[in-house]
Parts: C-alpha cells; sequence; structure tokens
C-alpha cells in the first residue's frame, strides 16, 4: 500500500478521491487544499484560483452524484483528483450521470469552450439575472464560473458505465 502512496507523491497528487460525496466531505476536501496551498506557499492569486475552481468543481459533483436515475453505490460514487503542476494544478473530477443528459452537457459545455473572456463574462452575468433555476437547484452557473475562473478551455469526455449511464470526467488546469 505504501507504493500507491509514493506514486501519487512522485505525481505530485496533491488529494485523490473516490466514493460517496457527504457534507463533511465537502468541508474536509476544501481544508485539506487549503493547508496544501499554504504549505507550499502559492500565491494568494493562485491560491484564490484554485479553491474557487474547486468549490465550483465539488458543487457539481454534489449536486449531480445523487441523481434519481443513478441510484447504485457504484453510480453515485465521485471522483476527484488535485495535482501540482510545474506552473499550477489540475484539478480532474468525475462522476457517473445519465446516458440521455451527455449530448446536453456535452453541447454545454463545447459553447462554454468556443467563447472569449468577455462573452463568457456577459453569459455569466445573463444566467445569474435571468432567475432560472435547474431542477437541482442550480442555476447554471458552474460550468461557466469554472471556465472564467480558470481561463481556460474546459476538458472533458464521456465514457459509458453501463446502457443507462456514462462516466463524466472533467480536467481543469489554473495557472497564474
Amino acid at each position: 500500500m505504501i507504493e500507491v502512496y509514493e506514486d501519487l507523491d512522485k505525481r505530485n497528487v496533491v488529494l485523490s478521491f473516490k466514493g460517496n460525496i457527504t457534507d463533511e466531505l465537502l468541508t474536509s476536501i476544501l481544508h485539506v487544499i487549503e493547508q496544501k496551498l499554504e504549505r507550499y506557499n502559492e500565491p494568494k492569486q493562485i491560491k484564490r484560483k484554485v479553491f474557487n475552481v474547486l468549490v465550483e468543481c465539488l458543487q457539481n459533483l454534489y449536486l449531480h452524484s445523487n441523481d434519481e436515475e443513478v441510484v447504485e453505490e457504484e453510480k453515485s460514487s465521485v471522483m476527484v483528483m488535485v495535482a501540482k503542476l510545474d506552473d499550477g494544478y489540475n484539478i480532474l473530477t468525475g462522476n457517473v450521470i445519465p446516458k440521455e443528459n451527455v449530448e446536453t452537457l456535452s453541447k454545454r459545455l463545447v459553447n462554454i469552450n468556443q467563447l472569449s473572456h468577455t462573452e463568457l463574462k456577459e453569459l455569466y452575468i445573463e444566467t445569474l439575472t435571468d432567475g432560472k433555476r435547474s431542477a437541482k437547484g442550480g442555476g447554471g452557473l458552474g460550468f461557466l464560473e469554472i471556465a472564467r475562473k480558470s481561463k481556460r478551455k474546459l476538458e472533458f469526455g464521456f465514457v459509458p458505465f453501463d446502457d443507462k449511464s456514462s462516466f463524466f470526467s472533467l480536467n481543469v488546469k489554473i495557472t497564474q
């Protein structure tokens, strides 16, 4: 088992988690990352970016990991990994989603990736003020906020999980 930890350390993995997500776990993950960023003496700007993006990623996981159509234990499990890079951090998240949501989510993320920083800001403000909420209670701001804060294209993918669901992964790189 020690070899696994040594391998993660060599790969600069700051945090890795796979399992069911709870309020307490969210708090713990954020606390651990905050401590690690302090220990690495990261500049305030990078600490704020990593923390803000991680909060948005975790909120997305929390909102969508207990989907009524994804009720089995292994399907409600999520994955979170934060790795330190030479020039910043990678935040990788993953969760199982209903297969019928893949096309809509993919189109949304492709659209977000095509927007300029100014267009992202305008869409964010428009979405913030339109008052619409999803069935899960979100306003559709999470991915917009992640793209705005990271100032990078969102890397994402979908892998079939079974006949009713797919595994959705999101990778966000954060640099100064």
